[in-house]
């Protein structure tokens, strides 16, 4: 089996959406994965803030990368449900997105995340989440 690294950058890889986004796995460890993103005009909503969508997204992923860290051999994971709460406006120089296991099972995991953002030395939580993740067979 591939070190936790290479398992998580190889799925990482083939995600055309994290590509579109220009987001970047910038930590992986057993039960935790980091997930960076830049502010790009391209990313806002109407409002100059970076759009809940894309900081979902990079959130889920986070989680789901988290969680396939502890998942058995020959798994793949896959969301089922997510909670999100936005505590404050997406404005920063940089995102990232932490998401950790709080609970590995033979068939779901679940795990808890959260959205930094990063203003010159400034650190602000802008969004919290909660997810749970089902391990499947893998496919390829």
């Amino acid at each position: 089996m591939p070190d936790l690294h290479e398992r998580v950058s190889t799925s990482f890889s083939a995600q055309g959406l994290m590509t579109t986004l220009g987001a970047q796995l910038v930590h992986v460890a057993p039960g935790e994965v980091r997930i960076a993103l830049l502010p790009r005009p391209e990313l806002s909503q109407q409002h100059g803030y970076i759009h809940a969508g894309a900081i979902t997204s990079v959130l889920d992923s986070a989680c789901g990368y988290a969680a396939l860290t502890v998942a058995r051999a020959g798994c793949d994971v896959l969301t089922v449900e997510f909670k999100i709460n936005f505590v404050r406006p997406a404005v920063a120089d940089r995102f990232v997105a932490v998401g950790k296991v709080t609970r590995a099972g033979k068939t779901l995991t679940v795990c808890q995340g959260e959205v930094i953002g990063e203003q010159g030395s400034r650190q602000e939580i802008i969004a919290v989440m909660q997810a749970t993740i089902i391990n499947l067979p893998a496919t390829n």
